[in-house]
Order: C-alpha cells, then sequence, then structure tokens
C-alpha cells in the first residue's frame, strides 16, 4: 500500500518552493481550490517532534498518510493510535479524526491549522482529501521542520461526478501506467475513471468465453490510425488487461476513492470484436454505398444480443460500480439501411426507422444490464430514436445533449469538446504542438467551462450530476505524451469540477497555483506541457522602440532568448531582465524565447516581431468585383514554389477558398488565387494559414506565411500593418492526396480571430 505515496509524494507536499506570503491572493496554492476557506495568524511547525494522532491505522487513508511522512519526510517519531476527544491544550500535534455519521456532506473534510496544532476530519474519501490539502500546504523541499500557514477550510466538491476518461483501445497503456493516472486523479479529488477499453483499434479486456477477442482483437499489425503512424510497417501491436489486472486496479483505485466506469463499445466502433467474431457483422449486399460501414457495425441478431450479453455477464463481475458504458455514439447505420434483415426487423419491431433500431437496440441492453444491477451510461447520440428508460447521457458533441437529457429528466455528465473537455486536441494553435487530432484547447478554455448549462432550470439543472475530460489516444501513444497532453488542463478540470463558480479566480490559479504544482510534478517526474514565457505564442509590435518583458511560468526555470532568428536554446542569451530594442525605420527585429525547467523540460519557442515600418498603402481599385481569380494546376507537387512553372488547366473567379469543387475529381492537384483583400480599418492584421498540405500566403506581394511542404493539417500565422482599403492577395496551395483542407483566418489587432470573409475578396 506504500506505493501510492511513493508514486505521487513528489507532487503531493510541494505546491512552491517559494516562501508563503501572508495576502490570501498569493497563499492560495491549493488546486482544486476550497469551497469555504479562512487564513488565520501563526504557522504550525512540523518537525520530528511532532507528535501524530490517528484513530486506526489499519485505515488505508492513513496507513498512505503516516507511509507517506516516513517514506518521504523521514519522520521518526512514534505514531500514537488513539486520537484524543479532547484536543484542548495539546501542542506541537497533527490530530487525523474520522468524523461522525452526517457531521460532514460526502467527500467534504475539515482542516484547522494553528501554532500549536493540526486537525484534519472527515469519512473516507473525506478524510483523504483533507489529508491531501493538508499536504499541499508544506513547501516542497525536505528539511528538518516546515512551517504551515494558519488555515481554517471546510470543504466539500460542487459535483459528485468528476471525471477523467483515458482510452486504451488506440493506444495501450500499462497497468502501471494506469494506477500513475488513478494517482494524480486521487489526488486532485476527481472521482471516477471512465476506461475506454473498447474500440476499433483493439480489445482490451479478458472475456473467458471469447478468448478471440483478445488474441485476435487485442492486437493489430502497425498501421495508419487516423494519420499518425508511431511503430514501422508489419509490427505487431496490442495488449489487453486479464481478469487479474482489472481486479488489481480496480482494487487499487476503490482504495484511492475512485470509481472505474468500463465502456464497451456497441452497436458501432465494434471493428476489433467483429476481426475476432465476423459472424457477428451484417451481411453486406453485392452493392453497398459505404463497404467500410460494414466492419465496424454490430449485425442486430439474436446471436449478437447473446454474444453482448455473455461479454458484458463478465464485466459486470470486474466492476463494482452502478456505471456501464455501453458507447452508442458514431453509428453509420448505412448497414442497417441496407439489408433486408434489419429492415424487417424495424416493421416487425414497429420502429420508425434506423434511429430507432439504435434505440431498440440500446434499450435491450440497458435492460439486461438493469437485470445485473446496473445502469448504463451512453454518448449522447443515445438520444436519437428515443432514449432508454433509466440511461445516463455523456455530452460530448456540444451542450444540446446534456441540455435534452436534463430537460428529459435523465442523469447528465457534461463533456464536451466543444468547451474544452477533449485532452487530446492541442493546447495552442502553434505547429509546435506535438502531433493531435486537431483542433485546440488552452487551459483558460478548460477552465472558464461551467458544466451546468444557464438555460436550464433550477429543477432541470439537478440532473446536471459532474463533469469529465476525455483523452482519445489515435495521436498519443506514449505515457509521457499522455502526461504532456494532461498537464496542465487537468488542474483546470480538478478546480471546475470540485469548486463553486464564486470561489474560482483565473488569475490566481494561473499565475500562482499552477507554477508551484507544475513544479512539483516536475520534480516527480512527471511530464507536462511548459507554460510559454510570454503571454501569447506569436505577436508583433510596431515602432521605433520597444520594451518587452518575460516572465518565468515555473519556479527555478530559466528563460532563453535569440534575436537572430535562430530557435533559442540552453547555449543562447539567458534572459534576466526587460529588453529593449531601437529598430531602425522599415526594418523589423524578431525576439525568439523558450522556458527550460531546473530538469531539462521545454516550452514551445515563442516569437515576437518587432516592426518598424508604417501601414502598407492601400491600392486604388476601381472596379472590383468580388471573388478571387484563381488557377487550377493538375499533377503531383511537393512544394507550392512548383506550381509557378507549371501547366495550368484552368482559370476562373472563385467565390470564396471552398477546395470541393477541384477535389471530387482529382486526388492531387494545385491551386493559385490572386485578387485583392478589403480591409474597413488601419492597423496590424494578423493572419492565420491552416492547410493539408502545403500552402504560402502573400500580402501585398510580400511573403507573410509560409505553411509549405506536404503534411497533415497545420496552421501558421504572420502579421502585416494595413491601411484602410484594398491589398493585394495571393494564396498559393497543394493537395498531394487523400485529406486535404484550405482555410484562412484574420484578425485586427486584439480583435476576435475569423475566417477570412468572403465579402471582403475581390479581383
Amino acid at each position: 500500500m506504500m506505493n501510492y505515496f511513493k508514486t505521487i509524494a513528489l507532487f503531493l507536499v510541494f505546491c512552491s518552493p517559494i516562501a508563503i506570503a501572508q495576502t490570501p491572493a498569493t497563499r492560495l496554492k491549493i488546486i482544486p481550490a476550497p469551497n469555504n476557506i479562512k487564513y488565520t495568524a501563526g504557522e504550525f511547525i512540523f518537525s520530528q517532534k511532532t507528535n501524530i494522532y490517528i484513530k486506526n491505522k489499519q485505515d488505508k487513508v492513513l496507513e498512505f498518510f503516516t507511509a507517506y511522512l516516513k517514506n518521504q519526510r523521514n519522520y521518526t517519531n512514534k505514531i500514537i493510535q488513539l486520537a484524543p476527544k479532547n484536543l484542548t491544550g495539546l501542542k506541537n500535534a497533527i490530530i487525523i479524526q474520522v468524523s461522525d455519521e452526517g457531521e460532514l456532506p460526502s467527500e467534504g473534510y475539515k482542516l484547522i491549522v494553528n501554532k500549536d496544532k493540526v486537525v484534519i476530519r472527515g469519512r473516507g474519501a473525506g478524510l483523504l482529501y483533507g489529508i491531501n490539502t493538508f499536504l499541499q500546504l508544506m513547501p516542497v523541499e525536505n528539511s528538518n521542520s516546515y512551517k504551515i500557514p494558519g488555515i481554517e477550510i471546510v470543504d466539500q466538491p460542487r459535483f459528485g461526478y468528476r471525471g477523467l476518461m483515458l482510452d486504451v483501445s488506440r493506444h495501450f497503456y500499462s497497468v502501471k501506467d494506469v494506477k500513475k493516472i488513478i494517482d494524480l486523479m486521487s489526488f486532485y479529488k476527481l472521482n471516477t475513471f471512465h476506461w475506454h477499453l473498447v474500440d476499433n483499434e483493439g480489445w482490451r479486456i479478458q472475456i473467458d468465453k471469447y478468448p478471440k477477442l483478445t488474441s485476435v482483437g487485442g492486437f493489430r499489425k502497425d498501421n495508419f490510425v487516423s494519420f499518425n503512424r508511431d511503430l514501422m510497417d508489419s509490427t505487431t501491436y496490442g495488449g489487453f488487461y486479464t481478469h487479474d489486472d482489472i481486479k488489481d486496479v480496480v482494487k487499487y483505485a476503490t482504495e484511492r476513492y475512485i470509481t472505474i466506469v468500463p465502456e464497451i463499445e456497441m452497436p458501432a466502433h465494434s471493428m476489433a470484436a467483429l476481426r475476432a467474431y465476423p459472424e457477428l457483422k451484417v451481411n453486406m449486399p453485392e452493392k453497398s454505398t459505404n463497404p467500410a460501414s460494414y466492419y465496424y457495425l454490430y449485425n442486430p441478431t439474436e446471436e449478437t444480443f447473446k454474444f453482448l450479453e455473455d461479454v458484458l455477464s463478465e464485466v459486470v463481475d470486474l466492476f463494482p460500480g452502478k456505471y456501464i458504458h455501453i458507447g452508442g455514439d458514431e453509428a453509420d447505420k448505412i448497414p442497417w439501411q441496407e439489408t433486408e434483415f434489419t429492415q424487417n426487423l424495424i416493421r416487425d419491431k414497429n420502429l420508425k426507422d434506423v434511429h430507432g433500431l439504435q434505440s431498440y437496440f440500446i434499450q435491450r441492453i440497458e435492460k439486461f444490464l438493469n437485470s445485473k444491477g446496473k445502469s448504463i451510461i451512453g454518448w449522447d447520440e443515445i438520444l436519437e430514436g428515443g432514449l432508454a428508460p433509466n440511461a445516463a447521457v455523456m455530452s460530448w458533441r456540444g451542450l444540446e445533449g446534456g441540455i435534452a437529457s436534463a430537460r428529459q429528466k435523465h442523469t447528465v455528465i457534461m463533456t464536451p469538446a466543444t468547451n474544452g473537455m477533449y485532452f487530446d486536441y492541442a493546447q495552442s494553435r502553434s505547429p509546435q504542438e506535438p502531433v493531435n487530432i486537431g483542433g485546440y484547447t488552452t487551459l483558460s478554455k478548460t477552465y472558464a467551462y461551467d458544466p451546468v448549462p444557464s438555460i436550464l432550470t433550477e429543477d432541470e439543472k439537478k440532473y446536471i450530476i459532474g463533469v469529465q475530460a476525455n483523452v482519445w489516444t489515435e495521436f498519443i501513444a506514449t505515457p509521457g505524451k499522455l502526461q504532456y497532453m494532461l498537464f496542465p488542463r487537468m488542474l483546470a478540470l480538478s478546480e471546475i469540477a470540485w469548486t463553486n463558480t464564486s470561489e474560482k479566480d483565473f488569475n490566481n490559479f494561473k499565475n500562482n497555483a499552477v507554477p508551484a504544482h507544475l513544479y512539483s510534478l516536475d520534480k516527480q517526474g512527471i511530464n507536462f506541457r511548459v507554460p510559454e514565457a510570454t503571454e501569447v505564442t506569436d505577436t508583433l509590435t510596431t515602432g521605433s522602440r520597444c520594451t518587452i518583458k518575460l516572465f518565468s511560468p515555473i519556479p527555478g526555470s530559466k528563460i532563453y532568448y535569440t534575436i537572430n532568428g535562430r530557435t533559442p536554446g540552453d547555449t543562447d542569451f539567458e534572459y534576466t531582465d526587460s529588453l529593449t530594442f531601437f529598430i531602425p525605420a522599415n526594418e523589423k527585429r524578431e525576439l525568439q524565447s523558450v522556458v527550460v525547467t531546473s530538469t531539462g523540460r521545454r516550452s514551445i519557442v515563442t516569437k515576437t516581431i518587432m516592426l518598424n515600418k508604417a501601414p502598407a498603402i492601400a491600392t486604388n481599385v476601381p472596379n472590383a468585383e468580388p471573388g478571387l481569380s484563381y488557377k487550377f494546376i493538375a499533377g503531383n507537387f511537393k512544394s507550392v514554389d512548383q506550381l509557378d512553372t507549371a501547366v495550368v488547366v484552368t482559370k476562373g473567379i472563385a467565390p470564396d477558398l471552398s477546395l470541393i469543387k477541384f477535389k471530387e475529381k482529382n486526388n492531387t492537384f494545385g491551386l493559385i488565387y490572386e485578387g485583392f483583400i478589403k480591409v474597413e480599418d488601419t492597423g496590424i492584421y494578423s493572419f492565420s494559414l491552416a492547410s493539408d498540405d502545403g500552402s504560402k500566403l502573400y500580402i501585398n506581394d510580400e511573403l507573410i506565411i509560409d505553411n509549405d511542404l506536404s503534411h497533415a493539417v497545420t496552421e501558421k500565422n504572420g502579421n502585416i500593418p494595413l491601411s484602410s482599403g484594398y491589398h493585394k492577395i495571393k494564396i498559393k496551395y497543394f493537395d498531394a492526396g487523400d485529406a486535404y483542407s484550405l482555410m484562412v483566418f484574420m484578425n485586427l489587432s486584439n480583435m476576435p480571430k475569423t475566417a477570412l470573409p468572403v465579402n471582403a475578396l475581390f479581383h
């Protein structure tokens, strides 16, 4: 049992190497922020002379605590097993008390620290959370004694469901890796681990009655997952958890007051199962509008339901929690539309359509699981065709599914990709971010999300029982990258799940608490995204003189910079104070900076362009017509510069940058758009160019963004000062095959970023 604190010790204690100041705004480094906190005078000195009183050393929470003190803080004083009822007169003491039944809300705790003693009260999870909060008040570095600030906390969570989902189908994570995530969750007061065990790419749970689910479905010859490749060709990849593995992880989580919700996908996302047992697929007719869909969707036969009931019977026996997640999302129902059996089934069951057939499928599984004492959770697609009577809904496609479910008086967990709850998204727009599924979710976006939609009535809001973030692993193959994608966003998840909105403070969270916790994670060896030294990744300033101040986002980190256009590293100049630049007329200077932590972790490189240049003079265009002229070039290209000398196939006028009509008949091609963009106001304009594959953007014949060469969707940025009026624009693009995309965005100074307006394009 000591492994718990050995695993998480270095980030439990350490919340800051900086001395705790006297004002609440700078003292509060607890994550998640408590809901009721009072600062008091004085401080408690913890040392080898401190007496520790506990009620029952065999209680797991107390066992964890005492093991931690001995193993990580070298505490050798005797621990007294009987906590005194009368605390009057006790000095230099820590008292751990199990609260009376009903004294505190479920998962609630009390923590009192004064100059004489520390008192922690709670039951079960609440006691663990109180201890973890106390440990966050301790300085990071080991010493002979520790000063802990005076404080009084009475705390309880905002939501009863505080979840994190890990997809182990796309990429498999070992029991050790899973336990580390559970440790991190427990420390940050998350209490539900959604284990996505089954999907198209791999079946990860042993089922005794159907051994091929793991022997066949649990392994694959590594190929592209989406467009991502992590292993060499023909390398067998996979793995699965045995029953003993599952029991071990469930026990481990239970001891840390975390409930595991297993997910067994159906009726779609089932390719791994159908590889193993192809007789469960829908029989494909001679002609189909989408043959690939037949490999992912169960045939709703009695044989299939018998198979799923057998599988779920074994799953139920392994997981003691209330819920079983059955997926229900992204079901391409073409096989059900095209086959005689399923159409007959729809008529026989008096169902409206294929959506009604999915509802029948889900309701039948729910009835079976209810008979086993379990309830189902599904993604919000289970609303289609009618919601199963007792189902809980995870709203992932936005807020609408959660709102609709709450209005139908169904339990809801909010997990919208649109509101910062998808941690497989990039953490900034920078192309330096690790390869990812697309989209981006910043720390601030995650933190700003409120899981309770304001549109609901007070009665409807009661059905929102919690919030969850999801980590899909198509592009996350290693534990280090998983941790990078989790942190620091999991800290924000912790706070929105636990802390009342009235007690949240993003400035304190970002500038005070997060740096302290990242420092702790760094010391423990947990990977994370290192914040940059500037507020924004790429900026442009104008004028003849510019003073730039950078800040170190993590205690002990250093900032290195260059002004020669090269990527900075620890052999370059170290930033110590503000930098002042004098820029000659019509010239620019470029400052690049990188943060390096004390253990060598690095931020992405930020770039600041300092430009001493007047806004470009607008061009007179007396007969401007809407749209851009284009040149279409057929062929295979590796660079947009090859388009300049290639044979033009067709020319024309395009109202927008849509590629659909060009892609319909050409797998590979090139395009050159030319014309004018009309801007209404004089100022600094920022442009973003996102494409799959290569692209370049020119304004007034000046290259603003170079996003060339073959690649997946990548976005790059550039800036230029413009006078109001017309300015020449040219966009060069090539598609190297398969996926394709071309998007241009713009914004004036600090105004919101928008797609390039169609009504601003002329020729």
